[in-house]
C-alpha cells in the first residue's frame, strides 16, 4: 500500500502503531516476539509493496508513480539481477509467485499483470473492482488484500474472485491488512503503519497469533524509511524474512515466544 506518511518517516506514523488497531485487537490471540538471525542488504530506494523468495532469490514489486518495478533481487548480495519497470502511471503493489508465472498487482489503477517468471515477459492482464494492496498463494488458491479488514481469494487460473474471508481476533475485525505470505498452513500479514505482523487462518480468518517486530530496524537507520512492508518465506529451509518499504536491510528471523527472551 502506498505510503501517504512517507516524507515524515517512521518517527510519524509510530504513534499510530495501537491507535490503528481496535482496542484489544492484539489480546485475543497470542502474541510473539522475534530473534534476528541474520541480516542481508536491501536497496533503500525500492518502496517495497511485495516480496517472496523462490529458488535462492527474491521476486520484489516496488511502487511509487514512477518509480514502480518489477525485481529479482540476490538474497545475499541484495543486488538486482532483473528488473522491469512499469508504466509511470501505474503504482505497483503485491505480488505473488505461482506455476513459473509472477502475478503483481496496482495500487489503484484496478490493473493486474500476469509475467512468465523466467524472463518477465507479461503473458496477460486482468481487472478487479477496488485497490490492490497485497498478494500470496497456497499453491491452489492466490489470496489479495485491498486495504480493508478481509481477504479475497482469487481462482489461481482465472483470477476471479471465489469468496472473501474476514480477519478477526475474536469479535475485532482488523483492518489495513497489507502485504502477506503463506507460511506453513497460514497467511502472515503485515498490519499497514504497525510493526505488527497478524498469522491469519486461511479456511476463516480468524487470528491465530500476532508477531511483534517493534524496534527491528535500530533507529539510526530511520532516516528516510517508511512502513514496514514485506513477509518472504524460505518453504524449503524455513527462514522467514521481513523487510520494509526504503528500509536498507532484510531481516531473517525466528519467531519465539515473547517469554523466551524475544525482542
Amino acid at each position: 500500500m502506498m505510503g501517504r506518511m512517507r516524507a515524515f518517516g517512521i518517527a510519524a506514523w509510530m504513534p499510530l502503531v495501537f491507535t490503528l488497531l481496535p482496542a484489544g485487537a492484539a489480546g485475543a490471540a497470542p502474541e510473539y516476539g522475534y530473534r534476528i538471525v541474520k541480516t542481508f542488504p536491501h536497496d533503500p530506494s525500492a518502496f517495497t509493496e511485495g516480496i517472496e523468495f523462490r529458488a535462492g532469490y527474491f521476486y520484489e514489486s516496488t511502487g511509487e508513480y514512477g518509480s514502480s518495478s518489477l525485481r529479482k533481487v540476490e538474497v545475499e548480495t541484495g543486488r538486482v539481477v532483473q528488473r522491469l519497470p512499469l508504466s509511470p502511471s501505474l503504482f505497483g503493489e503485491g505480488l505473488t509467485v505461482l506455476n513459473q508465472q509472477i502475478v503483481q498487482l496496482t495500487y489503484r489503477g484496478g490493473l493486474g499483470f500476469v509475467y512468465a517468471q523466467p524472463d518477465f515477459r507479461v503473458q496477460r492482464t486482468f481487472r478487479y473492482e477496488g485497490e490492490g494492496w497485497g498478494l500470496t498463494n497456497d499453491g491452489s488458491t492466490i489470496y489479495m488484500t485491498d486495504g480493508t479488514s478481509e481477504i479475497r481469494c482469487l481462482d489461481p487460473l482465472t483470477l476471479k474472485e471465489q469468496r472473501r474471508i474476514q480477519v478477526h481476533d475474536g469479535t475485532t475485525k482488523i483492518p489495513y491488512v497489507n502485504e502477506l505470505e503463506f507460511v506453513r498452513g497460514e497467511i502472515w500479514a503485515n498490519v499497514w503503519r504497525t510493526e505488527k505482523i497478524v498469522r491469519i487462518s486461511p479456511r476463516d480468518g480468524r487470528v491465530l497469533g500476532w508477531v511483534d517486530l517493534t524496534g527491528i530496524l535500530p533507529w539510526d537507520e530511520h532516516h528516510h524509511v517508511d512502513v514496514m512492508n514485506g513477509i518472504a518465506y524460505d518453504a524449503m529451509g524455513d527462514r522467514l524474512f521481513v523487510t520494509g518499504k526504503y528500509w536498507p536491510k532484510v531481516f531473517e528471523i525466528k519467531v519465539i515466544p515473547k517469554s523466551a527472551g524475544s525482542r
